[in-house]
């Protein structure tokens, strides 16, 4: 699934890298993929706490499309 991050919208609430591993954070605390810390957009495999996480984020900074 193709997952796009909006850095700007994060608010670095930590909730979506509790929720999945794909997601981790920079030094201000602001997302970025775990394995692509410097992409924008990937494509990711179908994965349940993925989408679960992109659902949740309060300031829909994750993307899947």
């Amino acid at each position: 699934m193709k997952t796009t991050l909006y850095p700007e919208k994060c608010i670095a609430c930590g909730l979506c890298q509790t929720i999945s591993s794909a997601f981790d954070y920079n030094d201000d605390g602001i997302v970025l993929f775990a394995d692509y810390p410097q992409e924008r957009t990937v494509t990711l495999a179908d994965c349940p706490e993925t989408l679960l996480a992109a659902k949740s984020c309060p300031t829909k900074a994750i993307s899947i499309d």
